[in-house]
């Protein structure tokens, strides 16, 4: 069986959206692309899915409310950005998942609520209930209390740990590119697509990874080493571009959009 058909059989998904996806580029946040994105999210909890949404864009949330025209230069800065720009985007979501009769719970992650061995057990306990009672976790780290020694520096890193932490048997990384590619295909004609990585060492060897999203924290690099921590922890993983929220269908259906991380069991499963 093909690695792409095994997707099919994903119970438990982690969802990464990432700020460029979800607002727009003065940090507006764009609603139209929200409310696809809840609908395709309900559309898999009914279909018996265990769907965990991480998102990005408090802080460029925060900086389209507040009109401000350049991003924060200091960590104080940001804090106060992501504590409006967070209350903002969740009601968005709470809005739109409840047009689906869908109920979320927001849950504020920080990294030493990770590798605290007592508080990441607290916090998988959480989500794992809220699953349990059909209520669609909602992730981000928290901004508000982050420090450098204690953040995780981009949600794609909190998105793979958090895949880990409950046991995921996917994580989607969704961004404005359509996967892993060889260079910038913004930029360089010449790009050429990775559709698949077996092994990073090999099939990631003439990648650049340089630049980032306007509004976000993180580049193809942070993806990249997300999608490694999870392939190496048996979790798939596919980068892919979510400008389109119905490209999750088409993932989850076998399409061959993005770049799949395919992860050691479900090889073995393949052979």
């Amino acid at each position: 069986m093909e690695h792409r058909e095994l997707l099919k059989n994903k119970q438990r998904i982690i969802i990464k959206i990432g700020t460029a996806l979800i607002t727009h580029t003065d940090g507006k946040i764009n609603l139209i692309r929200l409310e696809k994105f809840a609908r395709v999210i309900a559309g898999l909890r009914n279909e018996g899915r265990e769907i965990i949404l991480v998102t990005s864009g408090a802080v460029g949330s925060g900086i389209g409310i507040l009109d401000m025209e350049n991003e924060p230069v200091d960590i104080i800065e940001k804090q106060a950005l992501a504590s409006v720009g967070q209350a903002a985007l969740l009601r968005m979501y709470e809005t739109f998942f409840k047009e689906y009769n869908q109920i979320i719970g927001q849950v504020l992650l920080t990294r030493d609520g990770i590798d605290h061995p007592v508080r990441k057990n607290n916090a998988k306990n959480a989500i794992e209930k809220l699953l349990a009672m059909g209520v669609t976790p909602v992730i981000n780290e928290n901004d508000v209390v982050s420090t450098e020694e204690i953040e995780f520096g981009d949600n794609d890193m909190l998105s793979a740990m958090v895949a880990e932490l409950v046991s995921a048997g996917l994580l989607i990384i969704l961004t404005t590119t359509n996967g892993v590619y060889t260079d910038n295909p913004k930029t360089n004609s010449d790009a050429k697509q990775v559709p698949k990585v077996m092994k990073a060492g090999n099939d990631l060897k003439d990648v650049v990874t340089e630049g980032k999203s306007e509004m976000g924290s993180g580049g193809m690099r942070s993806k990249i080493d997300a999608a490694e921590l999870c392939r190496q922890k048996n979790i798939d993983v596919v980068i892919a571009d979510g400008t389109d929220a119905n490209v999750i269908y088409e993932i989850l259906n076998g399409s061959e959009h993005g770049t799949h991380f395919v992860s050691r069991s479900t090889d073995l499963k393949s052979d």
